[in-house]
């Protein structure tokens, strides 16, 4: 079993910076990993991409429409950031 994610930053288009178990910080193109229709659909429109947020309850980012993403898809497709951003 991966890490959680623990935070989530929008760090632009559709870029997150997540924190997972450990304070790691890793950066994700979601573009890269999902195709906008179905379920992640609504996810082409920024605002409503934007709204990411963590649910801790699964370990791992979630939208209001229910929408996710498995933690251990974003740990594999992501790449390693040195410091967190502010966003």
């Amino acid at each position: 079993m991966g890490k959680d994610v623990i935070d989530v930053q929008h760090v632009g288009g559709y870029r997150l910076l997540l924190t997972f178990e450990g304070h790691e910080y890793r950066e994700v193109d979601v573009e890269s990993l999902i195709l906008f229709d179905g379920v992640f659909e609504p996810l082409k429109e920024l605002d409503f991409f934007r709204q990411v947020r963590v649910e801790p309850d699964v370990g791992t980012i979630v939208w209001p429409n229910g929408a996710d993403v498995c933690p251990d898809v974003l740990y594999e497709m992501s790449r390693a950031c040195p410091a967190q951003r502010q966003a």
